[in-house]
């Protein structure tokens, strides 16, 4: 049977955040919001795909999804997702739209949208979890969803199929993840803005609900402050929960490097996003002078040529990554290539899109024996969606319902 894209719809959704939620040391004012693409096909399923922006903009991105997505119309679902790869590349380098970009920005999260709406209409085709579908493809049809233009020089379709190939005859060994569910870890105890005695309680909090790794936000204009309030965080919780801090870009090069010497004795398992996105040699700079302290980053990386050049230069330890932010579930899947070549663990940004990112972490556990680290977990939007992430015991429950778990109630 055939799933035709009858037409397509957007959403502008927007969510008021509670005082104090969001709050990083360059965003202080945040607001949540959706830039939802929705494909109708005539069985009267819908795909839902979204990005997440701040508020105002996210029309923009509205706007750039109407027109990328217009070529989608009149495709069978099944005929367009068996050569996505070449699709999406196609729709990245629209002769006029490109020059907005290229691969960044306003169209590329459009796109990012756009494909995830296509990966969500499949899945509820095939009446499986999106974990599930991915996990079902034959090794050909994995490397049909990708592009890997401007990868040659370091991944070919050849190499991405022998990286498939080398663990699928272990992914039995992997697959109790499915039953157990994946580990996560709370970013929420530690927005910026919150008093001494809030994170204290926020960190203990955390911690009775079984969640065993924290991340706090830093950047002060009093690194002094930073440094305090991890200390007072890992005084406050036992040994064994892993802490990390997040810097949201807020320091230069030297400063980083200063300041990520003050951390020593707090036992950090990573810094996040230490400097500015775009500085990929400032970031190995970083990552050399600050060892054993590892960088983690992506939340602000655009897309897989940009994670090369990170990954080849030694810029990285943990592979930031997020579909809303690249172009969608298949670049997302390109550079969790691309990592795992180089031996590094994807830890996505997830910031409130744990939903999507459930499904994908048990994939690449399983199907590439990704390492098993966390899932970044911020619930404040959760009941706004159809099938909310389940988390238990500091634990994403594995999701049984067909499609990528993005419907939004209305």
């Amino acid at each position: 049977m055939t799933h035709f894209i009858s037409h397509i719809t957007t959403r502008d959704a927007r969510f008021a955040l509670k005082p104090g939620e969001g709050v990083d040391a360059v965003h202080r004012d945040p607001q949540y919001a959706y830039a939802v693409t929705r494909l109708h096909a005539s069985n009267g399923m819908t795909g839902t795909g979204f990005v997440l922006t701040l508020g105002p903009g996210n029309n923009l991105v509205n706007q750039a999804i109407e027109m990328l997505a217009a070529s989608l119309v009149g495709r069978d679902i099944e005929e367009l997702m068996a050569s996505f790869g070449a699709v999406q590349r196609s729709l990245a380098d629209h002769p006029q739209l490109r020059w907005l970009g290229p691969h960044k920005g306003v169209v590329h999260l459009a796109l990012a949208s756009i494909t995830n709406a296509c990966f969500d209409l499949w899945a509820k085709v095939r009446g499986v979890p999106l974990w599930r579908l991915l996990l079902d493809l034959d090794t050909a049809a994995l490397v049909a969803l990708l592009d890997l233009s401007y990868l040659e020089d370091v991944l070919t379709q050849e190499a991405a199929a022998r990286l498939i190939e080398q663990h699928r005859d272990t992914r039995s060994s992997r697959e109790f993840i499915l039953a157990s569910g994946y580990p996560g870890y709370d970013t929420s105890i530690g927005w910026f803005g919150y008093s001494d005695e809030r994170l204290v309680a926020n960190a203990k909090d955390a911690i009775s609900r079984g969640f065993l790794a924290l991340k706090l936000k830093v950047g002060s204009d009093d690194p002094a402050r930073d440094v305090r309030r991890a200390h007072l965080l890992r005084q406050a919780v036992d040994s064994n929960v892993r802490l990390m801090i997040d810097v949201n870009q807020q320091w230069t090069v030297p400063q980083a490097i200063m300041n990520c010497r003050e951390f020593a004795d707090a036992g950090l398992y990573w810094v996040e996003e230490p400097t500015h996105p775009d500085d990929v040699l400032g970031h190995a700079a970083i990552a050399q002078a600050i060892l054993p302290l590892r960088v983690a980053t992506g939340e602000h990386v655009a897309n897989r040529v940009a994670f090369k050049n990170y990954i080849q230069t030694g810029a990285v330890h943990f592979v930031q990554v997020d579909c809303t932010r690249v172009a969608g579930i298949s670049e997302f899947l390109t550079v969790a290539l691309l990592a795992k070549q180089a031996k590094l663990p994807v830890v996505p940004h997830v910031g409130d899109m744990g939903q999507v990112h459930q499904h994908l972490m048990l994939f690449l556990h399983i199907a590439l024996e990704n390492e098993l680290t966390f899932l970044e977990h911020i619930p404040h939007l959760r009941e706004f969606f159809v099938h909310p992430a389940d988390v238990r015991d500091g634990i994403y429950a594995t999701p049984q319902h067909p499609g990528a778990s993005a419907d939004l109630l209305e």
